[in-house]
Protein backbone atom coordinates (compact mmCIF):
# COMPACT_ATOMS: atom_id res chain seq x y z
CA UNK A 1 0.00 0.00 0.00
CA UNK A 2 1.26 3.54 -0.81
CA UNK A 3 2.34 5.21 2.10
CA UNK A 4 -0.15 8.44 3.09
CA UNK A 5 0.28 11.90 1.47
CA UNK A 6 2.75 14.56 3.30
CA UNK A 7 -0.93 16.27 3.46
CA UNK A 8 -2.48 13.84 5.81
CA UNK A 9 1.02 14.12 8.48
CA UNK A 10 0.12 17.91 8.71
CA UNK A 11 -1.14 16.89 12.17
CA UNK A 12 2.47 15.74 13.65
CA UNK A 13 4.57 18.77 13.62
CA UNK A 14 2.06 20.50 15.50
CA UNK A 15 1.52 17.21 18.36
CA UNK A 16 5.44 17.09 18.07
CA UNK A 17 5.56 20.81 18.55
CA UNK A 18 2.80 20.84 21.16
CA UNK A 19 4.51 18.32 24.12
CA UNK A 20 8.01 19.89 23.02
CA UNK A 21 7.18 23.52 24.88
CA UNK A 22 4.90 21.49 27.91
CA UNK A 23 8.95 20.01 28.24
CA UNK A 24 10.33 23.54 28.38
CA UNK A 25 7.36 24.84 31.07
CA UNK A 26 8.65 21.60 33.47
CA UNK A 27 12.50 23.22 33.04
CA UNK A 28 12.15 24.47 37.14
CA UNK A 29 10.89 21.10 38.35
CA UNK A 30 11.96 18.99 40.75
CA UNK A 31 15.02 16.98 39.89
CA UNK A 32 16.11 13.47 41.66
CA UNK A 33 19.36 12.14 42.07
CA UNK A 34 19.65 11.06 38.13
CA UNK A 35 20.43 14.69 37.53
CA UNK A 36 23.48 14.51 39.89
CA UNK A 37 24.44 11.29 38.25
CA UNK A 38 24.54 12.71 34.24
CA UNK A 39 26.24 15.69 35.42
CA UNK A 40 28.99 13.60 36.92
CA UNK A 41 29.70 12.17 33.99
CA UNK A 42 29.57 14.95 31.90
CA UNK A 43 32.43 16.02 34.03
CA UNK A 44 34.05 12.52 33.74
CA UNK A 45 34.37 12.11 29.79
CA UNK A 46 35.27 16.08 29.46
CA UNK A 47 38.05 16.06 31.93
CA UNK A 48 39.72 12.51 32.12
CA UNK A 49 41.01 10.75 29.32
CA UNK A 50 39.10 7.39 27.90
CA UNK A 51 40.99 4.79 30.18
CA UNK A 52 39.97 6.62 33.65
CA UNK A 53 36.27 6.84 32.25
CA UNK A 54 35.26 4.01 34.14
CA UNK A 55 37.59 4.04 36.75
CA UNK A 56 36.84 7.30 38.21
CA UNK A 57 35.20 7.08 41.98
CA UNK A 58 35.39 11.00 43.09
CA UNK A 59 31.33 10.66 42.98
CA UNK A 60 29.48 7.61 44.51
CA UNK A 61 27.72 8.09 40.87
CA UNK A 62 30.62 6.21 39.19
CA UNK A 63 29.62 6.08 35.24
CA UNK A 64 28.09 2.30 34.58
CA UNK A 65 26.44 2.56 31.48
CA UNK A 66 27.93 1.03 28.14
CA UNK A 67 30.26 3.07 26.04
CA UNK A 68 27.94 4.71 23.65
CA UNK A 69 26.42 6.59 26.32
CA UNK A 70 29.89 7.29 27.48
CA UNK A 71 30.60 8.94 24.14
CA UNK A 72 26.85 10.58 24.08
CA UNK A 73 27.92 12.79 27.26
CA UNK A 74 31.13 13.24 26.02
CA UNK A 75 29.48 14.91 23.01
CA UNK A 76 27.22 16.68 25.27
CA UNK A 77 30.15 18.41 27.64
CA UNK A 78 31.34 20.12 24.48
CA UNK A 79 28.11 22.01 24.08
CA UNK A 80 27.88 22.13 28.05
CA UNK A 81 31.11 23.95 28.67
CA UNK A 82 29.74 27.01 27.09
CA UNK A 83 26.72 27.33 29.63
CA UNK A 84 29.05 26.28 33.04
CA UNK A 85 32.29 25.24 33.30
CA UNK A 86 31.86 24.38 36.78
CA UNK A 87 29.58 21.66 36.02
CA UNK A 88 32.58 19.97 34.36
CA UNK A 89 34.72 19.34 37.08
CA UNK A 90 34.87 16.27 38.51
CA UNK A 91 34.93 17.42 42.02
CA UNK A 92 32.09 19.82 42.00
CA UNK A 93 29.68 16.98 43.59
CA UNK A 94 26.06 17.83 43.87
CA UNK A 95 26.67 20.92 41.43
CA UNK A 96 23.80 21.96 40.55
CA UNK A 97 23.68 26.13 39.20
CA UNK A 98 20.55 27.69 36.82
CA UNK A 99 22.94 27.22 33.71
CA UNK A 100 23.48 23.58 34.65
CA UNK A 101 19.69 22.37 34.78
CA UNK A 102 18.92 24.79 31.81
CA UNK A 103 21.82 22.83 29.80
CA UNK A 104 21.10 19.45 31.09
CA UNK A 105 17.15 19.99 30.59
CA UNK A 106 17.41 21.32 27.26
CA UNK A 107 19.35 18.58 26.22
CA UNK A 108 16.78 15.56 27.23
CA UNK A 109 14.70 18.13 24.95
CA UNK A 110 16.78 18.42 22.00
CA UNK A 111 17.77 14.25 21.70
CA UNK A 112 14.32 13.75 21.98
CA UNK A 113 13.93 14.03 18.20
CA UNK A 114 15.23 11.12 17.61
CA UNK A 115 11.82 9.90 19.72
CA UNK A 116 9.54 11.71 17.67
CA UNK A 117 11.33 10.20 14.61
CA UNK A 118 10.61 7.21 15.92
CA UNK A 119 7.21 7.54 16.93
CA UNK A 120 6.63 8.81 13.47
CA UNK A 121 8.02 6.14 11.51
CA UNK A 122 5.64 3.66 13.73
CA UNK A 123 2.77 5.76 13.01
CA UNK A 124 3.36 5.17 9.47
CA UNK A 125 3.20 1.07 9.71
CA UNK A 126 -0.09 1.60 11.40
CA UNK A 127 -3.25 -0.85 9.96
CA UNK A 128 -5.16 1.86 8.50
CA UNK A 129 -8.14 -0.56 7.89
CA UNK A 130 -10.17 1.68 10.40
CA UNK A 131 -8.80 4.78 9.01
CA UNK A 132 -11.55 7.50 9.57
CA UNK A 133 -11.91 10.93 8.17
CA UNK A 134 -12.00 12.90 11.86
CA UNK A 135 -8.60 13.18 12.02
CA UNK A 136 -8.29 12.92 15.96
CA UNK A 137 -9.99 8.78 15.79
CA UNK A 138 -7.35 7.67 13.09
CA UNK A 139 -5.23 4.94 14.32
CA UNK A 140 -1.57 6.90 13.62
CA UNK A 141 -3.16 9.96 15.01
CA UNK A 142 -4.10 8.05 18.42
CA UNK A 143 -0.69 5.95 18.82
CA UNK A 144 1.36 9.36 18.07
CA UNK A 145 -0.35 11.03 20.81
CA UNK A 146 -0.57 8.54 22.96
CA UNK A 147 3.21 7.64 22.53
CA UNK A 148 4.66 11.31 22.42
CA UNK A 149 2.52 12.51 25.12
CA UNK A 150 3.29 9.43 27.34
CA UNK A 151 2.40 10.54 30.77
CA UNK A 152 5.71 8.50 32.27
CA UNK A 153 8.00 9.74 30.05
CA UNK A 154 7.14 13.41 30.70
CA UNK A 155 7.75 12.72 34.66
CA UNK A 156 10.81 10.74 34.24
CA UNK A 157 12.57 12.13 31.69
CA UNK A 158 11.59 16.24 31.72
CA UNK A 159 11.22 16.06 36.00
CA UNK A 160 12.59 13.31 37.74
CA UNK A 161 15.58 13.14 34.97
CA UNK A 162 16.76 10.75 32.58
CA UNK A 163 17.92 10.47 28.96
CA UNK A 164 14.81 7.37 27.76
CA UNK A 165 13.33 9.45 25.22
CA UNK A 166 15.82 8.99 22.64
CA UNK A 167 16.95 5.81 23.50
CA UNK A 168 13.06 4.74 23.37
CA UNK A 169 13.19 6.58 19.75
CA UNK A 170 15.98 4.25 18.44
CA UNK A 171 14.16 1.02 20.36
CA UNK A 172 10.89 2.85 17.61
CA UNK A 173 13.07 3.47 14.65
CA UNK A 174 14.10 -0.63 14.80
CA UNK A 175 10.86 -1.99 15.04
CA UNK A 176 9.36 0.57 12.02
CA UNK A 177 12.30 -0.75 10.43
CA UNK A 178 11.11 -4.17 10.69
CA UNK A 179 7.62 -3.46 9.48
CA UNK A 180 9.32 -2.06 6.25
CA UNK A 181 11.52 -5.04 6.21
CA UNK A 182 14.50 -3.53 6.13
CA UNK A 183 16.13 -6.46 8.20
CA UNK A 184 19.77 -5.37 8.62
CA UNK A 185 19.20 -1.97 9.38
CA UNK A 186 16.89 -2.63 12.43
CA UNK A 187 19.32 -5.18 13.96
CA UNK A 188 22.17 -2.46 13.57
CA UNK A 189 20.06 0.11 15.62
CA UNK A 190 19.30 -2.66 18.39
CA UNK A 191 22.83 -3.06 18.50
CA UNK A 192 23.41 0.39 18.51
CA UNK A 193 20.45 0.67 21.53
CA UNK A 194 22.26 -2.29 23.55
CA UNK A 195 25.07 -0.03 23.85
CA UNK A 196 23.72 2.81 25.08
CA UNK A 197 21.81 1.07 27.47
CA UNK A 198 22.22 -2.48 28.73
CA UNK A 199 18.88 -2.69 29.94
CA UNK A 200 17.67 -3.33 26.43
CA UNK A 201 19.20 -6.73 26.45
CA UNK A 202 15.54 -7.86 27.42
CA UNK A 203 14.41 -7.33 24.28
CA UNK A 204 17.31 -9.51 22.40
CA UNK A 205 15.60 -12.75 22.72
CA UNK A 206 12.47 -10.94 20.60
CA UNK A 207 15.05 -9.79 17.90
CA UNK A 208 16.70 -12.88 17.59
CA UNK A 209 13.83 -15.06 16.86
CA UNK A 210 12.60 -12.51 14.59
CA UNK A 211 15.96 -12.18 12.72
CA UNK A 212 16.65 -15.84 12.36
CA UNK A 213 12.79 -16.30 11.18
CA UNK A 214 12.65 -14.21 8.73
CA UNK A 215 15.66 -13.15 7.87
CA UNK A 216 18.48 -15.70 8.31
CA UNK A 217 16.33 -19.41 7.95
CA UNK A 218 14.48 -17.58 4.49
CA UNK A 219 14.72 -18.79 1.26
CA UNK A 220 16.60 -16.50 -0.81
CA UNK A 221 13.35 -16.65 -3.07
CA UNK A 222 11.38 -13.42 -3.95
CA UNK A 223 8.46 -12.62 -2.08
CA UNK A 224 9.80 -15.35 0.73
CA UNK A 225 11.79 -12.61 3.33
CA UNK A 226 8.21 -10.16 2.63
CA UNK A 227 6.04 -13.23 3.74
CA UNK A 228 8.08 -14.00 6.85
CA UNK A 229 8.50 -10.60 8.14
CA UNK A 230 4.61 -9.79 7.22
CA UNK A 231 3.45 -12.52 9.93
CA UNK A 232 6.75 -13.21 11.72
CA UNK A 233 7.30 -9.54 13.05
CA UNK A 234 3.97 -9.09 14.88
CA UNK A 235 4.29 -12.25 16.42
CA UNK A 236 7.82 -10.98 17.56
CA UNK A 237 6.63 -7.38 17.92
CA UNK A 238 3.88 -8.48 20.55
CA UNK A 239 6.18 -10.89 22.59
CA UNK A 240 7.79 -8.14 23.47
CA UNK A 241 5.67 -6.70 26.27
CA UNK A 242 5.67 -10.41 27.47
CA UNK A 243 9.06 -10.13 27.89
CA UNK A 244 9.24 -7.15 29.46
CA UNK A 245 5.99 -7.53 31.13
CA UNK A 246 7.70 -9.01 34.75
CA UNK A 247 10.16 -6.66 34.64
CA UNK A 248 8.15 -4.01 35.71
CA UNK A 249 8.49 -4.47 38.98
CA UNK A 250 12.02 -3.98 39.53
CA UNK A 251 12.59 -1.39 36.64
CA UNK A 252 11.41 2.00 35.50
CA UNK A 253 12.90 1.76 32.65
CA UNK A 254 12.04 -2.24 31.51
CA UNK A 255 8.07 -0.46 32.37
CA UNK A 256 8.43 2.05 29.95
CA UNK A 257 9.46 -0.60 26.96
CA UNK A 258 6.60 -2.95 27.87
CA UNK A 259 3.87 -0.09 27.68
CA UNK A 260 5.73 1.73 24.65
CA UNK A 261 5.94 -1.87 22.55
CA UNK A 262 2.52 -2.43 23.97
CA UNK A 263 0.99 1.00 22.25
CA UNK A 264 1.67 -0.23 19.22
CA UNK A 265 -1.00 -2.85 19.12
CA UNK A 266 -3.54 -1.11 21.22
CA UNK A 267 -4.88 0.83 18.16
CA UNK A 268 -5.24 -2.63 15.92
CA UNK A 269 -6.82 -4.86 18.15
CA UNK A 270 -10.02 -4.20 20.49
CA UNK A 271 -8.28 -7.04 23.45
CA UNK A 272 -4.51 -5.37 23.01
CA UNK A 273 -6.40 -1.56 23.69
CA UNK A 274 -7.96 -3.08 27.03
CA UNK A 275 -4.84 -5.17 27.92
CA UNK A 276 -3.09 -2.06 27.25
CA UNK A 277 -5.64 0.79 29.43
CA UNK A 278 -5.01 -1.75 31.98
CA UNK A 279 -1.02 -1.77 32.14
CA UNK A 280 -0.71 1.92 31.03
CA UNK A 281 -2.95 2.98 33.90
CA UNK A 282 -1.61 1.08 37.03
CA UNK A 283 1.94 1.41 34.74
CA UNK A 284 2.04 4.83 35.16
CA UNK A 285 0.56 5.50 38.74
CA UNK A 286 3.44 3.33 40.23
CA UNK A 287 6.02 5.93 39.09
CA UNK A 288 4.12 8.18 41.37
CA UNK A 289 6.66 7.85 44.34
CA UNK A 290 9.25 9.06 42.03
CA UNK A 291 7.60 12.68 42.52
CA UNK A 292 7.48 13.05 46.19
CA UNK A 293 7.67 16.76 46.37
CA UNK A 294 4.76 19.11 47.58
CA UNK A 295 4.76 21.20 44.31
CA UNK A 296 4.35 18.31 41.62
CA UNK A 297 2.21 16.96 43.39
CA UNK A 298 -0.95 19.04 41.39
CA UNK A 299 1.37 18.36 38.52
CA UNK A 300 1.81 14.61 38.37
CA UNK A 301 -2.37 14.44 39.60
CA UNK A 302 -3.39 16.56 36.69
CA UNK A 303 -0.97 15.09 33.57
CA UNK A 304 -1.61 11.49 34.66
CA UNK A 305 -5.59 12.18 34.04
CA UNK A 306 -5.44 14.47 30.87
CA UNK A 307 -3.25 11.14 29.29
CA UNK A 308 -5.50 8.72 31.04
CA UNK A 309 -8.48 10.31 30.24
CA UNK A 310 -7.68 10.70 26.64
CA UNK A 311 -6.45 7.28 26.21
CA UNK A 312 -9.86 5.58 27.60
CA UNK A 313 -11.59 7.99 25.41
CA UNK A 314 -9.35 7.39 22.09
CA UNK A 315 -9.13 4.11 22.04
CA UNK A 316 -13.41 3.55 23.37
CA UNK A 317 -13.94 5.31 19.87
CA UNK A 318 -11.66 3.89 17.97
CA UNK A 319 -13.60 0.43 18.70
CA UNK A 320 -16.85 1.85 19.41
CA UNK A 321 -18.92 -0.93 17.28
CA UNK A 322 -16.87 -3.68 19.09
CA UNK A 323 -17.93 -3.14 22.60
CA UNK A 324 -16.48 -2.00 25.97
CA UNK A 325 -12.63 -2.43 25.89
CA UNK A 326 -12.74 -3.55 29.85
CA UNK A 327 -14.76 -5.97 31.98
CA UNK A 328 -17.03 -5.10 35.12
CA UNK A 329 -13.91 -6.75 37.56
CA UNK A 330 -11.17 -4.60 35.06
CA UNK A 331 -13.17 -1.23 35.46
CA UNK A 332 -13.76 -1.91 39.27
CA UNK A 333 -9.45 -2.30 39.67
CA UNK A 334 -8.40 0.77 37.98
CA UNK A 335 -11.89 2.33 40.14
CA UNK A 336 -9.45 1.85 43.30
CA UNK A 337 -6.21 3.31 42.11
CA UNK A 338 -8.38 6.77 43.17
CA UNK A 339 -8.98 5.47 46.79
CA UNK A 340 -5.12 4.18 47.16
CA UNK A 341 -4.23 7.68 45.78
CA UNK A 342 -6.30 9.83 48.18
CA UNK A 343 -4.78 6.99 51.23
CA UNK A 344 -1.77 7.19 50.58
CA UNK A 345 -1.18 10.90 49.40
CA UNK A 346 -3.34 12.97 51.61
CA UNK A 347 -4.90 10.64 54.65
CA UNK A 348 -2.04 8.56 55.59
CA UNK A 349 0.61 11.45 56.07
CA UNK A 350 -1.88 12.98 58.75
CA UNK A 351 -1.91 9.65 60.78
CA UNK A 352 0.64 9.34 63.33
CA UNK A 353 1.83 5.85 61.66
CA UNK A 354 3.52 7.86 59.34
CA UNK A 355 6.36 8.78 61.34
CA UNK A 356 7.07 4.85 62.39
CA UNK A 357 6.37 3.11 58.97
CA UNK A 358 6.59 5.86 56.39
CA UNK A 359 6.81 3.00 53.74
CA UNK A 360 3.60 1.84 53.89
CA UNK A 361 2.12 4.08 51.14
CA UNK A 362 5.11 3.27 48.57
CA UNK A 363 4.45 -0.52 49.85
CA UNK A 364 0.61 0.23 49.08
CA UNK A 365 1.15 1.28 45.97
CA UNK A 366 3.46 -1.57 44.62
CA UNK A 367 1.62 -4.68 45.21
CA UNK A 368 -1.68 -2.62 44.08
CA UNK A 369 -0.03 -1.62 40.83
CA UNK A 370 1.84 -5.13 40.62
CA UNK A 371 -1.63 -6.85 40.30
CA UNK A 372 -2.86 -5.04 37.24
CA UNK A 373 0.42 -4.80 35.64
CA UNK A 374 0.83 -8.79 35.96
CA UNK A 375 -2.75 -9.33 34.98
CA UNK A 376 -1.92 -7.25 32.30
CA UNK A 377 0.74 -9.13 31.31
CA UNK A 378 -0.64 -12.54 31.71
CA UNK A 379 -3.68 -11.68 29.76
CA UNK A 380 -1.12 -10.45 27.41
CA UNK A 381 0.25 -13.76 26.96
CA UNK A 382 -2.90 -15.78 26.97
CA UNK A 383 -3.71 -13.61 23.49
CA UNK A 384 -0.56 -14.06 22.44
CA UNK A 385 -0.69 -17.77 22.44
CA UNK A 386 -4.16 -17.82 21.33
CA UNK A 387 -4.33 -15.71 18.37
CA UNK A 388 -4.73 -17.34 14.88
CA UNK A 389 -1.24 -16.63 13.02
CA UNK A 390 -3.08 -15.25 9.94
CA UNK A 391 -4.52 -12.77 12.07
CA UNK A 392 -0.75 -11.42 13.12
CA UNK A 393 -0.12 -9.36 10.61
CA UNK A 394 0.98 -5.53 10.27
CA UNK A 395 1.34 -4.29 6.84
CA UNK A 396 3.67 -1.37 5.73
CA UNK A 397 1.87 1.44 4.69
Amino acid sequence: MAAPSASSWSWFVPLALGVTLLKSLLIPAYHSTDFEVHRNWLAITHSLPVSQWYYEATSQWTLDYPPFFAWFEYLLSSVAQYFDKEMLVVQNVNYASNATILFQRLSVILVDVVFIYGVMECCKCVNRIKESKEIMERPAFILAALLLWNFGLLIVDHIHFQYNGFLFGLMLLSIARMFQERHLESALLFAILMNFKHIFLYVAPAYVTYLLRSYCFTANTPGSAASGACTTFPLQARSLPCILGPKFLGSVQCGGQSIICHCLFAVQNKNDAGTYLILVTAGHLSLFPLLFTGPEMPLKICLMLLFTVYSFSALQALFRKEGSLLSLPESIYLSGLVPLQVICEMIYPLTPWQQRFPFVPLLLISVYCSLGVTYSWIKLYISFLREPQTDRKMKVQ
